[in-house]
């Protein structure tokens, strides 16, 4: 056939015309320049990012007439015939279709002679990711050591099915997925120079479509060129290409932030019936919701949407008055539902479901208006009740610090067994142990020289003895009353700290002494009383207008009210 296709009329050339993959061109010029080629050269990365031409140009680099050089004349016999793919000296192989261990025996059995005309015989395999593994050990051997007169160069979309074996005998390059706005200013010069007439939206949307890739952007143009006559519109490109219009997405994630359920259904009956792909909509839909909350976390979005700039704006407007709390917890949910819609047999019913789930979401406040709304109440209620306002305590179902509690503690026994033992910082060690110690040896105590003199050695210890207190005393014995916790009455009767505690005993006391630990006995009527203290100070908690606000702002319940 007379006609070139676009993908092959517009090839790079040189590797200065290779687009978005400079970190691979530049490496392979200079070692070109440099004579530092190696024997075997990796290129991986996705589809129609230009890996085949990269091979094709580092060909002609080592067997122009003027080279190595790592700009080729495009002129001579060696360069003209790689650009048309019928060189004697270089090799263009399909891994998939030459994946058996004859066909590389024969490759290998090849390499031994010299290149026709060419200073070197080059090997370019595509998708060498398929060949067998009997195929890859067969190569191993020519590919660590090959003649100096052969180049081997790779391509695959998959390295990772590549042996580690062969990796670790090739230099590789990885190519990147090339940029919208890159392929968008691409197309506008190849429509340039072929005369076409396309509105700039048709170019975005052909861009989007090619996901990356400049062959696959450079088919979509030369298929839609081919549509109609004259000047093509948007219209047109969408109909041919089986699109969705972006409009389309923007009513749509409108009407979920407005909770237009109908609307909402009536949109995704439309599209379905116009016969759009439901899973391509989730996607579309799914990165709409994200690019909405990347204009409320980034200082450049339009640099991370890689988007036209009038579509920018409206994305902008659209997520002026929605917070990006709320944008995250939608985000959330349609991620939450994308395995079931990828791999449902419904994926209408599946994609109607996800967004019915996404209106049923509260939008949270952030954690600064929630500070803000309960700075707000705070002043209130202390305006009402200076006394309860001005005091500090923790709310019960939050662990806010608030004026609830000081108003639950009622009487001078409640303040008295909660009020800190005084003494005087510029004489008492910070350590709360040796405090109690000192108070209590201030007052000429023995028991208070016992626990200071274990404070030192034995710190946990001496702080358990802090909670009891000396019941009996005699010439040979001392009973000692332990109201801590059951764990403290277990933590003295260990053997090694009621050792201690003996020996400290003897060397205050003077004496050999035993010491007998005994529990305080509790009175029932007393362990009544006190519970039903409790049980008030909880109901008055719970009943307390702050905590029933403070549940009211916050959404939640009261799991569990703790009395100090």
């Amino acid at each position: 056939m007379s006609y070139l296709v676009l993908a092959r009329k517009y090839r790079p050339q040189t590797f200065e015309e290779v687009m978005h993959q400079d970190h691979v061109t530049r490496t392979l010029a200079n070692a070109v320049a440099a004579g530092r080629v190696a024997h075997a050269v990796l290129l991986s990365g996705p589809r129609g990012t230009g890996k085949t031409t990269v091979a094709r140009i580092l060909a002609k680099a080592m067997n122009c007439k003027e080279g190595p050089t790592p700009i080729p004349c495009n002129r001579c016999r060696s360069c003209l015939e790689i650009t048309q793919g019928n060189a004697i000296d270089v090799y263009e192989i399909d891994g998939a279709s030459n994946n058996s261990v004859d066909q590389v025996r024969e490759l290998r059995e090849n390499v031994r002679y010299m290149p026709a005309y060419s200073p070197y015989k080059i090997y370019i395999i595509d998708e060498v990711h398929m060949l067998s593994p009997a195929a890859f050990n067969a190569l191993l051997k020519t590919l660590e050591e090959p003649p100096p007169h052969v180049l081997f160069i790779f391509a695959t979309t998959e390295p990772n099915k590549i042996p580690a074996t062969i990796l670790s005998r090739c230099q590789r390059h990885d190519f990147r997925r090339i940029d919208t706005r890159s392929i968008v200013n691409h197309l506008e010069t190849v429509v340039s120079k072929e005369n076409a007439v396309i509105d700039p939206e048709c170019l975005w949307v052909i861009a989007r479509e090619a996901s990356g890739g400049m062959r696959d952007a450079l088919s979509l143009l030369d298929q839609v060129m081919t549509c109609a006559e004259g000047r093509i519109n948007l219209e047109q490109v969408l109909d041919l290409l089986g699109i969705m219009n972006r409009k389309v997405i923007f009513d749509l994630s409108r009407a979920v932030l407005e909770k237009d359920a109908p609307g909402v259904l009536e949109m995704i009956h439309e599209a379905y019936s116009r016969g759009y792909d439901m899973k391509r909509l989730y996607f579309d839909l799914l990165e709409h919701f994200r690019n909405l909350m990347v204009t409320k976390a980034s200082k450049n979005p339009a640099r991370i949407m890689d988007l036209p700039s009038g579509e920018v704006q409206q994305i902008l407007e659209q997520s002026g008055g929605v917070s990006h709390v709320y944008l995250s917890q939608i985000c959330d949910v349609l991620l939450k539902e994308e395995s079931s819609i990828r791999f449902s047999s419904l994926p209408r019913v599946a994609l109607e479901m996800a967004i019915v789930k996404t209106m049923e979401v509260v939008p949270a406040l952030s954690i600064e208006n929630l500070i803000e709304k309960l700075d707000v109440l705070k002043n209130e209620m202390a305006s009402l009740d200076p006394e309860r306002g001005s005091s500090n305590a923790v709310l019960p179902s939050t662990g806010t610090p608030s004026g609830a509690e000081s108003s639950f503690r009622k009487g001078p026994e409640s303040h008295a067994a909660t009020a800190p033992i005084e003494y005087n910082p510029a004489t008492d060690p910070p350590n709360p142990v040796s405090e109690a110690a000192g108070i209590a040896e201030a007052v000429g105590e023995p028991w208070g020289r016992v626990i200071h003199a274990l404070s030192e050695k034995n710190p946990s210890l001496a702080a358990s003895l802090t909670k009891c207190r000396m019941i009996r005393q005699t010439e040979s014995e001392l009973e000692i009353e332990v109201n801590g916790n059951g764990y403290d009455f277990q933590a003295l009767n260990r053997k090694k700290n009621k050792t201690a505690l003996i020996k400290a005993c003897q060397a205050v006391y003077g004496r050999t002494t035993t010491v007998y630990l005994v529990q305080p006995v509790k009175k029932e009527t007393e362990d009544t009383s006190k519970t039903e203290s409790k049980d008030d100070l909880k109901k008055q908690a719970v009943q307390h207008p702050l905590v029933a606000e403070a549940v009211r702002i916050f959404g939640g319940r009261v799991v569990d009210v703790k009395v100090l």
